[in-house]
């Protein structure tokens, strides 16, 4: 079942994004609830053997995420998404940033605008991602560290936990 699940991930050059196209087993309002609630979040969005850590939640318009992803030494990168938009189980988009563990942006790197649509067909859901930067080279800068191959192995993470 797994391995005819639709995954794409692509880089637009020509408009400084990355899109991600990733299909889950699993109704739309499974895979919402593993996008916005923080005691589900936490169980997937990191790359193993990471863990993300939520510090604060406030998943609505204005609200922030504000977590650390913590690596098996215990070392500590904190990210913070500021929502923008809601339209529940539909879409939502939030601006990242790489940031302190107070939510002090870190200006060495270059914030982005997340774009997440939800699209449910057959029993599954379909999640769009389109994360938009302002130049090519903060996607460079971002794949460099290895953004596709930690997002891919999040988003298995997430298979596992909608199969439970």
């Amino acid at each position: 079942m797994k391995t005819s699940l639709v995954m794409n991930f692509s880089v637009d050059k020509e408009n400084n994004r990355i899109n991600v196209e990733r299909e889950f087993a699993a109704p739309v309002g499974k895979v919402w609830a593993a996008w916005t609630q923080q005691e589900l979040l936490d169980q997937w969005w990191a790359p193993r053997p990471w863990k993300a850590r939520t510090k604060s939640m406030d998943f609505r318009e204005g609200g922030t995420w504000l977590y650390a992803m913590v690596g098996p030494e215990g070392e500590e990168h904190w990210s913070k998404a500021d929502y923008l938009s809601i339209d529940a189980k539909k879409s939502f988009s939030a601006i990242d940033a790489f940031c302190d563990a107070d939510g002090e942006i870190n200006k060495d790197f270059a914030r982005s605008t997340w774009t997440n649509t939800f699209t449910e067909a057959n029993g599954s859901t379909t999640v769009s991602v389109v994360i938009q930067y302002d130049k090519y080279e903060d996607i460079e800068q971002i794949m460099q560290m290895g953004f596709k191959e930690g997002f891919t192995m999040a988003l298995g993470n997430l298979d596992e936990l909608l199969e439970k």
